[in-house]
């Protein structure tokens, strides 16, 4: 399968689930960039750094140390140079109420991280055309994926 993202950032604090994330990716045949970092401030930094060449998408983890999901999820929605950028949230956290906090500051989609690795390539595998979707018609739909 052919895939129009060129460039996905994964922000996520536990390098098992980096590792996971990545190799995942390539079970479904996404051999483009990955870029991953381990919490809110390294993201920012990037981010802020890379504003003339942006990922395509980016999965944001909530419960990251020195700055969380939330907090990100907020800067990335209120820069100017930032606030384009397609965000799905990916943590363990399944409460209703965090969910739609999410969406009410500017996430797409939300994953909640599965328990395998079968279920997590299967998420990526839906995820994945729904962000480029969204991309490319602008949508503002809201998708919650669960295992």
């Amino acid at each position: 399968m052919t895939y129009k993202l060129q460039h996905i950032i994964l922000a996520d604090d536990d390098n098992d689930d980096c590792v996971f994330f990545k190799a995942a990716l390539e079970s479904i045949g996404f051999g483009n960039k990955l870029t991953t970092v381990n919490d809110g401030e390294q993201l920012m930094d990037y981010l802020i750094a890379n504003t003339e060449m942006l990922p395509d998408i980016l999965f944001l983890d909530i419960n990251m140390p020195r700055k969380n999901g939330f907090e990100c999820l907020k800067e990335i929605k209120n820069n100017n140079a930032l606030k384009q950028l397609p965000v799905i949230m990916f943590s363990t956290t399944t409460a209703k109420v965090t969910m739609e906090k999410t969406f009410d500051q500017g996430s797409h989609i939300y994953i909640c991280k599965p328990g395998s690795f079968k279920q997590l390539v299967q998420l990526i595998k839906h995820a994945i055309p729904i962000a480029e979707d969204q991309i490319t018609t602008k949508s503002e739909l809201n998708y919650i994926l669960n295992a």
